[in-house]
Parts: C-alpha cells; structure tokens; sequence
C-alpha cells in the first residue's frame, strides 16, 4: 500500500509521515530531504535551490520521477508538498495549518528568529507554487486529488499518525474482504 502525504512548509509532513511509516513498518520517502541534499551538496540555502529550481526545472523533475520510482515499489509513506499529485498512492492525505503556526515550526526547527522564518517560508511557497502551476498545472489550493485534508493544529503529529494508521489498516482488510469474495 501506499501512502502519500502532502502539504505546505511546516505543516508537519515529515513528522507524521515518519510516525506512520514506523507504526505500519513501511519505507518512509521524503522529497524534502532530497531538496535539502542538493541544497547541502551545493553549499547553498534550500530557498536559493527554490531559485535554481526556478530557471533550471530538471531538479523538480529529477526530484518528482525519482519520488515516483521509490513508491512504485510498493509499502511506503511518501511525503512531499506534491505527493498526492504526483504518486499512485492509494491514501493521499493533504495537511494543513495556518502560516503564522507554520512559521513558529520552522523557527523552532531551523533555530532562527520567527520573523526569518515567516519571510522564507513565504518566498519559498510563492517560488514553489508557481514552478508547480508553470511545470505541471498544479494548483495547490484544489485538493481535489485527496481523500483526507487534516488540520494538524488540533491533532499531535502521533494521533494523525495512529489515525491515518487505522485507515490504511482498514483499508487493507477490505482490500482482502473483495479480493475473496472474488474468487
């Protein structure tokens, strides 16, 4: 089964995707963590790869194939801002939570003063968000492609976990139920 999880800067994509990746013993795939690589790699902050990635759009590409090619093998989690649109999964979740509560997550995480962090995580979704539409014809405001939006301001990261846990579970006994019922 797979599972993709998406949203914007800070919403807590990576947390719960590792909690539920662990709670069901699947593969964990970040597309973050492969933006920050390339941002480690070239001595370079992740919001100048947002710049690169501006007149060089092979990263994104780079980035959303190989995405593609690691879920293709089966039982994992996948987070990404665009993993629902971007992955077959048979869960895709979009989280969310307003940009002030984003903002103090990534000051917190990043060890920066929160003004820095608001600025930046503004730059970086107006730079992401209009690679995505320009590249894909993505619009990040229709969610049309999930089956669950999530505010993560009121649940804990481990009881979106435990829940979006249940519903693969679920899922998968329903998936056997009409497998059988087929035969």
């Amino acid at each position: 089964m797979i599972v993709a999880i998406a949203g914007p800067i800070g919403v807590g994509k990576s947390t719960v995707a590792k909690l539920l990746a662990q709670q069901l013993g699947y593969r964990y795939i970040s597309g973050g963590e492969v933006f920050r690589d390339i941002a480690r790699q070239r001595g370079i902050s992740v919001t100048e790869v947002n710049r690169l990635a501006e007149r060089d759009p092979s990263l994104d590409h780079e980035l959303d194939r190989r995405q593609r090619e690691l879920a293709q093998q089966g039982d994992c989690v996948v987070e990404s801002r665009l993993s629902g649109w971007m992955v077959e999964a048979d869960l895709k979740v979009w989280l969310k939570a307003p940009s002030e509560i984003r903002a103090e997550r990534v000051a917190a995480r990043e060890r920066q003063p929160i003004a820095a962090a608001q600025a930046e995580l503004a730059e970086r979704e107006r730079s992401e968000w209009a690679r995505y539409k320009q590249l894909y014809g993505i619009d990040v405001d229709d969610l049309n492609p999930y089956h669950l939006v999530i505010d993560t301001t009121k649940w804990s990261a481990e009881a979106i976990a435990r829940a979006l846990a249940g519903l693969v579970q679920a899922t998968q006994m329903t998936t056997t139920t009409t497998t059988r019922r087929k035969q």
